[in-house]
């Protein structure tokens, strides 16, 4: 009997020292990405509350417990959106499936783009995920959210490509509402990932190198 006992005692030991190691492991891969601080302060995603491609109502709290990406566009941008749509979209397909993740896309010209408008876009770019929303609202909250929410620069204009200017930055935001990033090589948060350089671009292509790997490892780090 008592060599059964040490046996099984034995067993539980070894699963619980390989739950531990695990749960290290995870941890330590969490912490090599960095939390945004403002003035000492974890940067976390302010409360918004806005309609999708279906009319229905999402909010900051419909993505709490899930690992999210961000992004401000318009649906008839003529310039960096398809780029950063199509990036999306092979970032939903790496989490297809996975319940866990979601794409939050706020569109800057409202006015245009209504729930209508934005489902169709969806359902041509081919989107699947049932957590990837196309959202619309008030314009003013819109891009309170994106300058001083995000900090990700959006704005009317009329000297630009289709009306408007915005930034071709994605923000990765962790299960608890955080805005996250890896670290450059100094130690320091890259804050956003490049969105609008095509993810099969080489370096040598173009002026900036495409992040869209970088992103999508940091997001299964978060998954973990």
């Amino acid at each position: 009997m008592k060599k059964y006992s040490y046996v099984g005692i034995s067993l539980v030991i070894l699963v619980f020292g390989i739950w531990v190691v695990n749960e290290m492991l995870s941890r330590n891969s969490q912490d090599s990405l960095a939390y945004i601080e403002i003035n000492g302060q974890r940067k976390k995603v302010p409360e918004f509350e806005f309609v999708n491609q279906n009319r229905d109502t999402i909010s900051d709290e419909d993505y709490l417990g899930k690992v999210y990406v961000v992004e401000f566009f318009f649906a008839t941008c003529p310039t960096i959106c398809p780029v950063m749509n199509e990036n999306l979209l092979e970032v939903q397909d790496e989490f297809y499936g996975n319940m866990d993740f979601g794409i939050a896309s706020f569109t800057i010209n409202p006015e245009h783009d209504t729930p209508e408008v934005l489902k169709e876009h969806a359902d041509e770019l081919g989107v699947k995920h049932p957590h990837w929303n196309f959202l619309t609202g008030e314009r003013d909250e819109i891009y309170e959210l994106a300058n001083n929410g995000f900090n990700i620069y959006a704005q009317e204009s009329q000297n630009a490509e289709g009306g408007f200017e915005h930034s071709g930055f994605f923000a990765l935001i962790d299960q608890d509402g955080y805005l996250r990033s890896r670290k450059d090589e100094a130690g320091n948060p890259i804050i956003f990932y490049q969105g609008s350089v095509p993810r099969n671009e080489s370096s040598a292509e173009s002026h900036e190198t495409q992040q869209i790997d970088m992103l999508i490892e940091d997001i299964e780090i978060l998954l973990k």
